[in-house]
């Protein structure tokens, strides 16, 4: 199915940032010349997402001034000004602002390189919601620049996702990508909350499914990290 939909998860406080998110958002930290989050709508529209709701909160007026500027895919903004709402209340106040079905969720400051064709066209051709509560695009930890190490599913021949484990076959890293349908959070709670609660509850129905990406996948934490990007970015390509 067709998804025209986006959310990108913008509001974070980007701690391991500083001092450079001292005084500006971590989505607009600039790699390889660009702001992150320009990476990231690259992709969506180039996946055929038409309008894309955006949340903001550290430096949110540096957030709106910024996405103004930007023609493809329309911006919606959700504020959170006010009060930030963790990943998962956040990503509920941000989907009232768009029709409910499907929709691609994507956070502002992970995206991919040397891409050979659409992880994101791929991700929306495999999420079936008939047997999926999301479909998450992930990635192999040798695929990586910047990241911890840290493995959070296994991988099942049939694309079922399960918590990692050590020793457990197909490890993989959860590469900031899913596909769903928003009526999934039509129970959800109107306050703060982690979206790891919603994989775990897929888990226990298993209903979460995953594919693993194509290319090279990027996660700028720390300062020292935004050169490591730029460095994978100058060897697996420039970009969506």
């Amino acid at each position: 199915m067709p998804i025209h939909n986006a959310m990108v998860l913008a509001a974070g406080l980007g701690t391991r940032l500083r001092p450079i998110t001292d005084t500006m958002p971590k989505p607009l930290v600039k790699i390889a010349g660009r702001p992150m989050i320009d990476y990231v709508l690259d992709l969506l529209q180039a996946a055929g997402i038409t309008t894309a709701a955006v949340n903001v909160h550290h430096f949110a007026d540096q957030m709106e001034n910024h996405l103004k500027e930007r023609a493809e895919p329309e911006i919606l903004i959700s504020d959170e000004r006010d009060r930030l709402m963790n990943s998962g209340g956040g990503l509920v106040k941000g989907l009232s602002l768009l029709e409910d079905g499907p929709v691609l969720v994507m956070n502002a400051d992970l995206f991919w390189v040397g891409e050979k064709s659409s992880n994101l066209d791929r991700l929306i051709s495999f999420f079936d919601p008939e047997k999926m509560d999301m479909a998450l695009l992930c990635v192999r930890n040798e695929d990586t620049t910047g990241h911890n190490g840290k493995l959070d599913f296994s991988l099942a021949p049939d694309g079922r996702l399960t918590r990692y484990q050590k020793g457990m076959p197909q490890p993989v890293v959860y590469a900031g990508a899913i596909a769903l349908d928003s009526r999934l959070f039509d129970d959800a709670p109107t306050d703060a909350f982690n979206l790891n609660i919603y994989f775990d509850k897929a888990i226990e129905r298993g209903r979460l499914y995953g594919i693993v990406l194509e290319g090279h996948w990027l996660t700028v934490g720390t300062p020292e990290a935004i050169g490591l990007a730029e460095e994978a970015i100058a060897r697996f390509g420039n970009g969506a």
